[in-house]
């Protein structure tokens, strides 16, 4: 569907020139009425979208062309006489009239004024074979100048049997400024003009008149009688304060009537904007039903913030990977804080755990994380499904489906998102940091003191026990005496070292815990960047899309003005 523009002089430089308070204009009405359909576009039912679609292309046509000119209609059923009245209007027999049912085949234009007729009659689509002018001199000269501007035409009945009159008759229904219906006193009430045009088109009071036409056949008291009850069926069926005049083509005077009101519509030149007025007035209640009276939300609360934030950290696993994090920095650590000893000796049980740690510990990691799959994607959609219960039953049904359809517009990248954002939350492992270092120097330094003590204690047993060095033994090496104090250097060793090792087991248990919650509080500020840009920002955009509906839906119905920046 496309809905053309409302000419530029028409439009920008005039909205928003009102205060507030003054009821707004028509083309600013029409420019409401256009966002209201892109907005709805894709939302809201497409039917009414195509006919608010029609009613801006309609009138953005009407409102280029004469506006000089007014298009009068005139409609009624099969002897009505709407022909004759046509001719006692135009004072020459252009339509043709008879016995023979339908007569009029084709719509019969009779213009006053020829200036900027042309396009107009072209919008209207009347063929030029059918296009009467009055406007020579002697018209002029002759009442005729009164209706100058007027454009009449005469429609096929709308109870035609031919399909094709029936189209035309619905056709100008919708274009015309000012649409007279034609009745008879015998078929006033005739239930196919009332159910099909009457009632549909009821707030067009303002646009529409019904002439009674063919009164010379009833006496004076009866035509008062037909009047009443012809008010009283058109206001029963919706049709405020209706118009209605009598004529007749036969007697005298008989269409001075019906003349008046023409002369003051053409004099007035409001028609045209009346109808579209209307017009807008019709389409623009069809679109109060989607709009709530409650002023909606605005925004995706705090609470219903921190929801989705910890349910997307709960599906991304993110307390799993600090913690499988927090570990793997212990044993990290292990190999450079820990006691020497005991790591060779764990290295040589072949624990696999330790060989996977052996390689680049972060890259290992980043390479783990392909994004949540299977099951979380699940606990995806049920975060994207919580964090709009709160706030869909305070919109109207289509606008509701709409926000829930926004909140999910990326659910299926969502968990690959997630998955990056651990990513990039990953640490640096492979930088050591400095005193790790030096508790690996000093450990092995003990580790140095404890195996040269116990070299020195063979070697005392060697020399100053057993006397394998010959009668001059080295006094470091000979004296047995020594044993017992090399023996406490060596334990004294090995105790520090063990000592060093549990002392920085218990740094590293703490130095840990604070960096497994540094680094969740990391992977968690990623997870609420892609909890607004791919759904916090979609709903609020889309919640301050129906606000601006709102808004719109009121100034194309007339009630307020709207200023939008």
């Amino acid at each position: 569907m496309t809905t053309s523009a409302i000419p530029p002089a028409l439009g920008a430089s005039e909205r928003g020139a009102a205060e507030p308070a003054v009821p707004p204009g028509l083309t600013a009405r029409l420019d409401g009425l256009d966002r209201v359909v892109r907005a709805g576009t894709g939302r809201l039912d497409r039917p009414v979208l195509d006919e608010a679609g029609a009613l801006l292309d309609r009138a953005g046509q009407r409102l280029r062309l004469s506006g000089e000119h007014t298009v009068v209609a005139l409609a009624g059923g099969t002897g009505s006489g709407k022909s004759s009245l046509f001719n006692a209007i135009c004072g020459l027999e252009l339509s043709p009239t008879g016995m023979r049912r339908p007569m009029t085949s084709q719509a019969h234009s009779c213009v006053w004024g020829l200036d900027g007729a042309g396009p107009l009659l072209d919008w209207l689509d009347i063929d030029k074979r059918h296009r009467y002018a009055r406007a020579s001199a002697l018209d002029l000269e002759r009442a005729d100048a009164s209706l100058q501007g007027l454009v009449l035409i005469d429609l096929p009945d709308h109870d035609s049997i031919q399909a094709m009159h029936r189209a035309e008759v619905d056709r100008f229904v919708t274009i015309a400024d000012l649409l007279v219906w034609v009745v008879d006193p015998q078929k006033y009430a005739d239930a196919a003009l009332h159910r099909n045009y009457i009632v549909p088109f009821a707030r067009h009071t303002g646009v529409t008149l019904i002439v009674l036409n063919q009164v010379d056949r009833l006496a004076p008291h009866e035509i008062d009688d037909c009047v009443a009850d012809l008010r009283r069926l058109l206001e029963a069926e919706g049709l405020a304060d209706p118009r209605i005049v009598t004529s007749s083509a036969v007697a005298d005077d008989g269409v001075h009537g019906f003349r008046d009101v023409l002369v003051d519509s053409v004099a007035a030149r409001r028609a045209r904007s009346e109808r579209l007025t209307a017009d807008v007035d019709r389409i623009a209640e069809r679109f109060t039903g989607y709009r709530l009276d409650a002023d909606p939300p605005t925004t995706v609360d705090d609470g219903r913030r921190t929801d989705l934030v910890q349910a997307l950290t709960d599906a991304a696993g993110a307390p799993a990977v600090a913690e499988a994090m927090e570990s793997a920095y212990e044993l990290r650590a292990a190999d450079f804080v820990g006691w020497p000893l005991t790591v060779l000796a764990a290295r040589l049980r072949s624990d696999p755990l330790r060989r996977m740690r052996l390689t680049e510990l972060r890259e290992e990691l980043r390479d783990a994380f392909t994004g949540p799959v299977g099951a979380q994607q699940g606990d995806v959609d049920n975060a994207l499904q919580a964090v709009t219960e709160g706030i869909t039953p305070e919109l109207p049904p289509h606008w509701g489906r709409s926000v829930r359809d926004a909140a999910r517009s990326h659910a299926a990248e969502i968990p690959e998102v997630l998955g990056e954002s651990l990513k990039e939350a990953l640490p640096t492992f492979n930088q050591v940091p400095r005193w790790w270092w030096l508790v690996k120097t000093w450990q092995y330094f003990l580790v140095l003191v404890a195996v040269l003590s116990v070299v020195w204690i063979g070697l005392l047993v060697a020399y100053g026990v057993l006397d394998a060095g010959g009668d001059n033994p080295n006094d470091l090496v000979g004296e047995a005496g020594l044993i017992p104090y090399v023996a406490v250097l060596a334990v004294c060793a090995l105790g520090m070292g063990w000592l060093t090792s549990s002392a920085c087991r218990n740094l590293v248990a703490l130095s840990s815990a604070k960096h497994g919650d540094k680094m969740e509080q990391h992977m968690r500020q990623g997870i609420e960047r892609v909890a607004k840009d791919k759904v916090i920002v979609p709903i609020e955009d889309e919640l301050q899309t129906y606000v601006r509906f709102r808004q719109d839906v009121d100034l194309a119905a007339g009630r307020t003005q709207v200023i939008h920046n």
